[in-house]
């Protein structure tokens, strides 16, 4: 069996994310607990008993996020090893490849809660001024959207796909003039459905762009051991082929655009069959079903998630 993991990334939180899993398991206990002795809050309490308007701000999202993903992966590792040796790829989207990278060994936990943390407040400093928004467009193809936000778009004011989800389903993100603007222009020829999301800024767009010098200068400072398994980047929908090129593409992944449908069929092409979303929610494994047909996707994120892996994997 050859298995790729796959890691969410922000937009899947919630509130009680984690708890059953750090109440049931005290692998994933422990990595909560770390986690707040590494940060500068109490990060398991807002995600136990926070608001749902906290844990929406990606400077508190980002971090929560990663820490179930991780959390999640521990117990994974506790309880099926064997079959986790069957890793032949991993890949996140956006937020999520640098849990894929933890699950990796790429890189540590610790320099991963870190670098998360302060990833998500440059960019919460970015979405600041000026403003920017993000936007879905169902039911144009990748090219038709991309001549839409060219058209949309001006010197000081434009909007770009930013997440390639899957075949039909886009988001664009950038300035909110020509976002509003690229909206009713898809409407105009055809879009099944346009719907702007509720996102605290303008994510990997040009708006980012406040967010990237000090990002750099610190994961230049990041040691990156080689990976368990590849690690496929957002921006390229492939390995990098040095850790010199995952550090620069994890930069420059804040203003690129995420390549999510071409990355999971990167994984298809070079024999991948079962896929393991692992952390909050099920987004992936819904966008797997338009990408990867004939593929399976189980997503684990709690207890009882982890109860039906012996079928799932097909344990005696």
């Amino acid at each position: 069996m050859s298995l790729a993991v796959l890691f969410p990334g922000q937009g899947s939180q919630y509130v009680g994310m984690g708890h059953g899993l750090a109440e049931d398991y005290t692998v994933a206990k422990r990595v909560f607990e770390e986690a707040n002795d590494l940060l500068s809050f109490n990060l398991s309490g807002l995600m136990w008993n926070g608001s749902e308007s906290d844990l929406q701000l990606t400077k508190f999202a980002q971090p929560a996020i990663l820490v179930h993903s991780i959390a999640t992966f521990r117990v994974l590792e506790d309880l099926f090893d064997r079959e986790l040796e069957n890793i032949t790829l991993g890949g996140g989207h956006s937020l999520g490849e640098f849990s894929a990278h933890v699950a990796a060994e790429t890189m540590t936990f610790s320099d991963a809660i870190r670098t998360v943390q302060l990833r998500a407040e440059l960019m919460h400093a970015a979405c600041i001024d000026p403003p920017g928004t993000m936007a879905a467009i169902i039911g144009l193809d990748d090219l038709e959207l991309e001549s839409i936000c060219k058209s949309s778009s001006c010197s000081n004011n434009s909007c770009t796909p930013a997440n390639f989800n899957s075949p039909g389903q886009t988001v664009i993100s950038g300035d909110v003039e020509a976002v509003e603007k690229a909206m009713a222009a898809a409407l105009e020829v055809g879009a099944k459905r346009v719907a702007e999301l509720n996102v605290s800024g303008a994510f990997h767009s040009h708006l980012m762009s406040p967010a990237t010098k000090r990002f750099a200068e610190w994961m230049d400072a990041i040691t990156l051991n080689s990976s368990k398994f590849p690690i496929i980047s957002n921006v390229t929908g492939e390995p990098p082929a040095t850790l010199v090129d995952v550090t620069g593409l994890l930069v420059k992944q804040l203003t690129s655009p995420v390549l999510w449908a071409q990355s999971i069929r990167y994984m298809v092409e070079n024999g991948v069959e079962t896929f393991l979303e692992i952390g909050p929610g099920s987004i992936l494994r819904g966008l797997n079903r338009r990408i990867a047909k004939g593929t399976s996707c189980k997503s684990v994120g709690k207890s009882e998630d982890l109860e039906l892996l012996e079928e799932y994997f097909q344990r005696p």
